[in-house]
């Protein structure tokens, strides 16, 4: 399923976006794209002569494919490699595949993590249906509050 970062961007890749324009167009905050700016995922943009900052079609892009690898899990450390990739994406296509792998993993790990724990809540959950003194689901984390 692909993930989209807005249902209807008409953005126009010629014009140029103040940074208000940016922030409604794709839902990012000023302090965001400021951020991105200044950890250089996002090149430093143009500025106005008093100073404000103008985004181009080339901004925007990088923009959107920052938000889909966010939606993806990608950490912004993980981002900046790929935007780097992304340049030469033919010479880059292995580094890419490992570094996606390696997220995948991580996303298979956390999946098993969270049926585990989805596990252990219905468990509970049955042992509270059934019990007429005290309440499990109290007592089984009370129990753990020392292996913590």
């Amino acid at each position: 399923m692909p993930l989209k970062v807005s249902s209807t961007l008409n953005i126009d890749a010629t014009k140029h976006h103040r940074i208000g324009d940016v922030t409604r167009l794709l839902g990012l905050s000023a302090d965001t794209l400021r951020y991105y700016e200044k950890i250089g995922l996002l090149p430093p943009v143009n500025r106005t002569p008093s100073g404000i900052r103008i985004y181009g079609g080339q901004d925007l892009s990088r923009l959107r494919f920052i938000q889909r690898a966010q939606k993806m899990n990608f950490s912004l450390k993980e981002i900046g490699e790929l935007m780097s990739m992304r340049v030469d994406p033919q010479h880059a296509k292995n580094e890419v595949r490992q570094l996606t792998a390696k997220k995948l993993a991580e996303i298979e790990a956390s999946l098993a993590e969270i049926k585990t724990l989805r596990d252990e809540l219905q468990l509970l959950l049955n042992l509270c249906r059934g019990s007429e003194d005290g309440c499990p689901i109290i007592e089984t984390i009370d129990e753990n509050k020392h292996s913590v």
